[in-house]
Order: C-alpha cells, then sequence, then structure tokens
C-alpha cells in the first residue's frame, strides 16, 4: 500500500517507528497536501456565492489547482519514500577494504542525487500552493480567511521541513560544486516562498484584527 493511501493512524505509527520511511520528507509532503486541501476548502465555500460573483472564474481555477496540487504533495510522500530506499541500502555497504569503500562512496553518491530530488520538488510545489493560498487570503470567503492562515502556515512548514531533506542530503556529498548548486536552489526558494508564507500569514492575521 502506498504511504499516501493509508489511515492516518497507520502513516502516524510508520512515522513515529524505527522503519527509514516515511520521514520527514514525506511528512513535509503530507503538510503540504493539507495546506493545498484547505485551499479547496476556501474556495468551495466561496464558488456560487452571489457575493463573490466577480472573482467565481477565478476560483474555480482555484478548485481545479488545488486539487491537483494535493495529488502532487500526495504522489511526493512516495516518491520520497521510493528515492530514500537506495540511499539506505547504500549506507549498510561494507567499507572493509579500499575496493568496497570506492563502491560505496560511488553508489552512495548516487544515491544521495537521487534522494535529493523529491523534497527539492516538495519545496517547488510550495511555491505552487501559495499562489493559490494568496488568492484565497484576499479574495475568498471572509468566513474562511482563517482557513487561509492556516494553509500558509502549513505551507511554510511543509517548505522548511522539506529544505532539511535537502540539506542533509547534501552535505555528504562528494561533488560539492554538485551540491552546493542544489543548495542555492533551497536557499532560494525557502527565502522567496518563506517571505510569501509569513506575509500571507500576517496578513490574514490582520485581517482576523489580532
Amino acid at each position: 500500500m502506498e504511504f499516501h493511501e493509508r489511515s492516518i493512524d497507520s502513516f502516524l505509527e510508520l512515522l513515529s517507528s524505527k522503519a527509514a520511511v516515511p520521514g520527514g520528507g514525506g511528512a513535509s509532503a503530507l503538510v503540504g497536501a493539507v495546506a493545498a486541501s484547505l485551499s479547496h476548502m476556501v474556495a468551495a465555500l466561496t464558488v456560487g456565492k452571489a457575493k463573490y460573483a466577480d472573482v467565481e472564474c477565478e476560483m474555480q481555477g482555484v478548485l481545479f489547482e488545488s486539487e491537483r496540487i494535493t495529488k502532487r504533495f500526495l504522489s511526493l510522500m512516495d516518491e520520497d519514500a521510493a528515492a530514500f530506499a537506495p540511499l539506505a541500502e547504500a549506507y549498510r555497504l561494507p567499507k572493509d577494504t579500499p575496493e568496497q569503500a570506492n563502491d560505496r562512496e560511488k553508489t552512495m553518491e548516487a544515491a544521495l542525487r537521487t534522494a535529493v530530488e523529491p523534497p527539492l520538488t516538495i519545496m517547488q510545489v510550495c511555491g505552487e500552493a501559495l499562489e493559490l493560498i494568496a488568492v484565497c487570503a484576499e479574495k475568498g470567503s471572509v468566513m474562511a480567511v482563517s482557513e487561509a492562515g492556516v494553509a500558509a502556515s502549513l505551507c511554510r512548514s511543509a517548505l522548511e521541513g522539506a529544505s532539511l531533506n535537502v540539506f542533509i542530503n547534501t552535505q555528504p556529498m562528494k561533488d560539492r560544486e554538485y551540491a552546493e548548486r542544489l543548495n542555492f536552489r533551497a536557499k532560494h526558494m525557502l527565502a522567496e516562498y518563506g517571505e510569501r508564507a509569513e506575509k500571507l500569514y500576517r496578513k490574514v492575521n490582520t485581517k482576523l484584527g489580532a
């Protein structure tokens, strides 16, 4: 069974166990999916209301896109686990002889490059989700504006969590030039999307008079 198809109880039981997967990457993707789902909720509470007729088309778009992004986050839960499996195997390879150590190093380098891709993608999808959250916070039903704020907060958590999973995989890479390119991408998204999420959260706070 795929991780995203498990019950909440089942997933959390696995997450809290000694199993290599799921881990922080899968958890970050799940949090991102919750954030995107909240955007869908805001849009669903907005469409069809005469008061919001002027943003009907835009909110219909949010409904479609938030569903797509939610599914993408859920698929990334499983992609992250699948990408980590070769790395977990690489860590168990013997290194008693120079030949074994060399083979292990090469295998680990390739596995690290694979493992870093899902968390990078999670960060990218967080950027997409924040675009929808911004629409919800600005134009969605005032009765659901708090949900947009929660979505922004959760999206930031997903972003930050995914970034840590990028950095833990780039840290042991032998090819430091490649690792630093990945770090640059992650840090850029962390700064840009993190600031966007914070502004959205503060905007909702202001609307609520907090």
